[in-house]
């Protein structure tokens, strides 16, 4: 059963990494880049500001900071616990695939696809009152940035899966942790 699963996932990693084309491997590798959210953190930052002030907004980057953090560590946890080799080094997909990037030799799971849903459950359900475009804008983020681990070859679709649902579980339990420490420091509940 599990080695059925793992081919299906292999094959459909050959499927979505085939469909790249080289002309737009410079938009992915820029996609994947840590940097190129700075944007996207900046926008989030100033409406956390505009809509809570600074104390809460503070409490607010704390608590995501110790997400990043969280959901970054356990996928080091499970990456050298499972020890699965990154399609880039799996020497069954070699001259199958395209190679835009190859990282560290293991990858399961995506660290970058449960950090950016992370955020994007967290910030969406912190808006969700305010911001009712916010979670379809960054569930589009967090999906093209989950995507760009495929095309570069470096994620298998099950890697990104894992990632996603790591992610969305971290994203609302550190939005309950945000809320206790709301009620902590500002005692008054975070009504949303």
């Amino acid at each position: 059963m599990l080695d059925k699963l793992i081919e299906y996932d292999r094959d459909l990693f050959l499927f979505l990494n085939n469909l790249g084309v080289t002309g737009w491997d410079g938009f992915w590798l820029f996609i994947t880049d840590k940097y190129a959210s700075i944007p996207l953190y900046l926008v989030l930052l100033v409406m956390c500001v505009r809509k809570f002030g600074w104390k809460p907004t503070v409490l607010v980057l704390l608590v995501t900071a110790l997400m990043i953090a969280f959901t970054d560590q356990l996928a080091n946890v499970f990456k050298y616990g499972f020890e699965r080799l990154r399609p880039c080094h799996d020497p069954l997909l070699e001259g199958k695939m395209r190679v835009v990037k190859c990282g560290g030799k293991f990858g399961y799971f995506s660290a970058h696809a449960a950090s950016t849903f992370a955020v994007a459950t967290l910030f969406s359900l912190l808006f969700r009152k305010h911001y009712r475009f916010m979670p379809v804008i960054l569930l589009i983020w967090a999906l093209v940035v989950s995507y760009s681990r495929i095309y570069l070859g470096v994620h298998y679709p099950l890697d990104i899966a894992t990632g996603i649902i790591f992610g969305l579980l971290g994203g609302y339990l550190f939005f309950l942790l945000l809320r206790f420490a709301w009620r902590m420091f500002f005692k008054e509940d975070y009504s949303g």
